[in-house]
């Protein structure tokens, strides 16, 4: 998953456990797994909000790595 991903699955439950879509099931876990959602995505979206290193960014190869490991960037040769 990617940020924007994590991001839309933390809302997705949030909504179903508002609107009482998980009747039967752990609200606690549930909740727990949007939360962990939502922190993925905001770490995604801090860490590729800036690659330049001379502003406070990131180095490159820091942004790079972050992007690799949010799902949004591949090393040249490797598939999308």
């Amino acid at each position: 998953m990617n940020g924007p991903e994590h991001y839309t699955r933390a809302e997705q439950l949030l909504r179903e456990v508002r609107d009482g879509h998980q009747e039967g099931t752990d609200v606690a876990a549930i909740l727990a797994s949007a939360q962990v959602h939502a922190t993925l995505a905001l770490a995604a979206a801090t860490a590729l909000n800036d690659n330049a290193a001379d502003a406070g960014g990131l180095p490159l190869e820091d942004f790079r790595a972050w992007a690799e490991a949010a799902g949004v960037w591949k090393p040249k040769g490797q598939a999308a």
